[in-house]
């Protein structure tokens, strides 16, 4: 038995939805940076999803660009959070300014 692929593209709405979610109502750094991978994993799935259902493959070679960039983002992401933790002792950005002369 096959899925459809439009629950393979809900799937990949629903988790796109909640990485959004994520974004603009958390308020502590390290979960917005997992929102941020959320959707990245959301665009993956789509991804995945509509290349395998056309035959082709550059969707799922797309996909190897889409982890790349997600993996430097999460590593560069998790540095600049550990400096400001390191400064600042909190990881909340409403406590966080940077700009402040």
């Amino acid at each position: 038995m096959e899925v459809a692929l439009s629950w393979y593209l809900t799937l990949s709405a629903v988790l796109f939805v909640i990485g959004v979610a994520g974004v603009l109502f958390r308020s502590n750094l390290i979960v917005i940076l997992m929102s941020v991978e959320l959707m990245l994993n959301a665009a993956n799935v789509a991804l995945v999803a509509l290349s395998q259902s056309m035959g082709e493959v550059s969707g799922q070679v797309l996909v190897f660009f889409v982890m790349s960039v997600a993996a430097a983002e999460a590593a560069i992401g998790l540095a600049i959070v550990i400096a400001i933790f390191r400064n600042k002792l909190t990881v909340d950005i409403n406590n966080i300014n940077l700009f402040k002369w």
